[in-house]
């Protein structure tokens, strides 16, 4: 059984944290180090996160089970205007996968996307990310192929998946 409750300022500390632990893992045969880096420092700042929760930007939400949190997610309803839901972010600790969490928290997301009048969920994944066979059993379906510059001479190099709900 999972628990999803909306982080505020406080909870940065603990999104870095997992970030910290999960991005190597996934990422660490398929970026630089540098790269790596690059990425985590860019995209999970004390500004960057305190800017998109501020703003509502994104909705960050930590994933708990009984014990400790597990994970987050971050989400934005009503992406450019249209009733689709953008998985900005999703990790879960290494330990817990292969679970069941993460189908758990794809159909929260669900029901979420629902309430807030989205008929379809959207993310991005690396080409190269092993979870894409996991967003594919969930029937999301690769839209488009997407590389996206993000500075330093790097490249963020993604499929574009949805999926209806």
């Amino acid at each position: 059984m999972i628990q999803i409750t909306e982080a505020a300022l406080k909870d940065i500390a603990k999104i870095q944290e997992i970030a910290h632990i999960t991005w190597p893992i996934t990422y660490g045969e398929i970026l630089t180090k540098e790269q790596l880096e690059y990425m985590l420092d860019l995209i999970y700042s004390d500004e960057t996160l305190s800017k998109q929760i501020q703003n509502k930007e994104q909705l960050f939400y930590l994933i708990s089970d009984v014990d400790s949190v597990i994970g987050f997610i971050g989400i934005e309803h009503n992406y450019k205007n249209e009733a689709i839901t953008k998985i900005h972010k999703i990790y879960l600790l290494p330990e817990t996968q292969g679970k069941g969490f993460g189908k758990m928290v794809f159909d929260e997301i669900g029901k979420m996307a629902l309430e807030n009048n989205s008929a379809t969920l959207l993310l991005n994944v690396n080409r190269f990310n092993t979870a894409l066979n996991f967003y594919k059993k969930l029937g999301f379906e690769i839209k488009e192929t997407v590389d996206i510059e993000i500075g330093n001479g790097y490249l963020m190099e993604d499929y574009v998946m949805g999926k209806q709900i």
